[in-house]
């Protein structure tokens, strides 16, 4: 059932052949682990395999090598959209046409494989604005692409079991995890020289990477592990690369400066690695188009192993460092700061002088405008920028970002958080005109009000909001529920400051709202008691309030058991499909029965998930 993943032609069609096998659990596993021989051998099996083939046959011929594509990645796996959309770029899978990006174009070929049930939806995200930002590949679609992609030596997966491939020179290379070989292995398995894409899944052997990959493309490492900055000391070679991705690889901490050769690079996602500077050389990059960095957060661990030295200069002893919030220990011990800070802020990087001349970025992030004054100059010049994340802001930039902000009119998303120990309060409040085609705002950092102008971006399709602490709730709520086109709203770990905070969904209000997300720590930290009073006390939804709403996420960070009326008419959301809880189910037995008895009552039926 696994297999056939609701394809009713897979059912049928194995459900018969299974009937006329013998009941041992011998025999079905059998068919379960050879499913590939199994069609080939058996006529009845034989015949799902040719119909699949002709849906195959019958795809337009740009879309046949997108197909194709997706068996470089693993069974089951969860392919992210904007992964797979950059590196058929990357791959010229997509051609511009006058009036059209080749994102929309690759964007386009993404949903026509959706459409064409080639590949399937994974629908587990409301969070984005995408409606559907990742997909699988079924089984049975991924046998046929492995067999087709491999008469073609298209593609070459190197698995365990696997035999060398002599016949042709491979154009893809996959590593699975589970491949286990030596360098000998390696050099007498597969012919290297003619590959364009290189991906690596599990564990980083230094001879992955050759010198005679002259034609490479695509270097796709992410969360590939043991990987070091050494492994990437000659990776100008490939002159070649348009896609390089290294987010994952916490073991990677610099780029080298040769970096800079590499002129045809259009992608380069260094997030969730320790990078936190640029190499210079990086403004040669004039054909990229995605830059982005940051993700890591709270690193003790990292900066116990990078400043060892520095132990005996603190006052504080190494053996607690960990146990300690990084945060609080500011006024303790400075020197511990200064030092600790730039390992529990987020990740970010500093614009380097000239950047503003890679007119070919339209994402960068996450870039520290606070560290020089000459970053929002930079960014100012990259008027073609549409995905933009900045950490820094404060009073003495925050009326250059406000001009920055003026002159980038294609800007679609944005993301805003000071340094870390700093707030956002009154830093917001002048934005002269908002860009008119921003559709994503995520603010983080104490603002104690929403700044008004949110109300006016009427486009704006998602919102979030974290550590924000708001004191006018019932204000802000109502302010919110104004915006028409509002889908996706966020409401974050201490977004409120409101002591029994009261969250009422009145009529009429978040006419567009899809996705909710909602957190129970509210407040602020100074002491269990306050804290405690600060959670949510009561979210109530009236009758005709979110007359959309598909998604309800509600997470507990709070100690304390949930009182059981803190949900209110869910009875009345007449397209809820889904109620996630997440949190400790200690004590909270009571709550659970609450919402199941609600949402049983819901014409709907949806559906509750839990996350302990």
């Amino acid at each position: 059932m696994k297999k056939c993943k609701g394809l009713p032609l897979a059912i049928v069609t194995i459900g018969g052949f299974l009937a006329k096998q013998p009941k041992t659990p011998i025999e079905w596993k059998k068919l379960n682990s050879h499913i590939s021989a199994e069609f080939e051998m058996n006529q009845g099996l034989g015949n799902i395999k040719n119909v699949l083939k002709k849906s195959y046959d019958g795809l337009p011929y740009h879309l046949k090598p997108c197909f194709l594509y997706l068996s470089i990645f693993p069974e089951d796996h969860i392919i992210k959209r904007d992964r797979l959309v950059r590196r058929w770029i990357a791959e010229g899978y997509s051609t511009e046409v006058p009036g059209k990006s080749l994102t929309e174009i690759a964007d386009s070929h993404f949903m026509e494989l959706i459409d064409r049930s080639m590949i399937l939806p994974n629908k587990r995200t409301y969070f984005s604005r995408k409606k559907i930002d990742s997909c699988q590949v079924h089984d049975l679609m991924r046998e046929i692409s492995i067999s087709k992609a491999a008469e073609e030596n298209l593609i070459f997966r190197l698995e365990e079991g696997c035999s060398s491939n002599r016949n042709g020179r491979v154009r893809h290379l996959s590593i699975s995890a589970n491949w286990k070989g030596d360098q000998g292995d390696f050099e007498n398995t597969v012919d290297v020289s003619r590959i364009r894409s290189l991906t690596v899944f599990g564990k980083w052997r230094p001879f992955f990477i050759s010198d005679k990959m002259t034609f490479l493309r695509v270097l796709d490492l992410q969360d590939t592990k043991d990987l070091c900055n050494h492994h990437l000391e000659h990776i100008e070679k490939f002159l070649h690369l348009r896609y390089l991705s290294l987010k994952g690889c916490r073991g990677i901490y610099r780029l080298p400066d040769s970096v800079g050769n590499m002129r045809h690079l259009q992608t380069l996602d260094l997030r969730f690695t320790r990078i936190t500077m640029l190499p210079n050389t990086i403004i040669k990059l004039k054909q990229l188009q995605y830059l982005c960095i940051g993700g890591l957060r709270n690193d003790h661990a990292y900066f116990l192993g990078r400043f060892p030295s520095k132990c005996a200069a603190l006052c504080i002893p190494r053996a607690t460092w960990m146990e300690l919030d990084m945060e609080a220990s500011h006024g303790r011990c400075a020197k511990f700061w200064n030092l600790a800070r730039p390992f529990y802020a987020i990740s970010s990087i500093s614009v380097p002088r000239g950047a503003g001349n890679m007119k070919a970025l339209h994402t960068l992030g996450t870039v520290d405008i606070g560290r020089s004054g000459n970053s929002l100059k930079e960014i100012e010049k990259i008027t073609g920028l549409r995905k933009l994340e900045v950490v820094g802001i404060n009073k003495k930039n925050c009326h250059g970002f406000f001009s920055t902000l003026k002159v980038l009119s294609r800007l679609e998303s944005l993301t805003v958080f000071p340094h870390c120990g700093d707030d956002l309060c009154g830093l917001l409040d002048d934005v002269p005109s908002p860009p008119n085609n921003l559709r994503s705002l995520t603010l983080r950092g104490n603002l104690v009000k929403l700044p008004a102008w949110i109300t006016t971006i009427q486009n704006l399709v998602k919102l979030c909001l974290e550590y924000t602490k708001l004191l006018d709730s019932d204000g802000i709520m109502q302010m919110l529920g104004n915006l028409p086109h509002l889908a996706i709203l966020g409401l974050w770990i201490y977004t409120f400051d409101v002591e029994g905070l009261r969250l009422h969904f009145l009529p009429e209000a978040f006419p567009s709202l899809v996705a909710l997300y909602l957190s129970s720590k509210q407040g602020c930290t100074n002491g269990d008691e306050i804290a405690s009073r600060k959670n949510v006390k009561s979210v109530e939804f009236s009758k005709g309030a979110v007359p959309k709403l598909e998604m309800l996420e509600f997470s507990d960070y709070s100690d304390e058991i949930i009182n059981v009326g803190l949900f209110s008419g869910l009875t009345s959301l007449p397209n809820l499909k889904k109620f996630q809880l997440i949190g400790s189910s200690e004590g909270n037995e009571a709550l659970v029965e609450d919402l199941r008895a609600q949402l049983s009552q819901n014409p709907n039926r949806p559906v509750l998930m839990m996350k302990w």
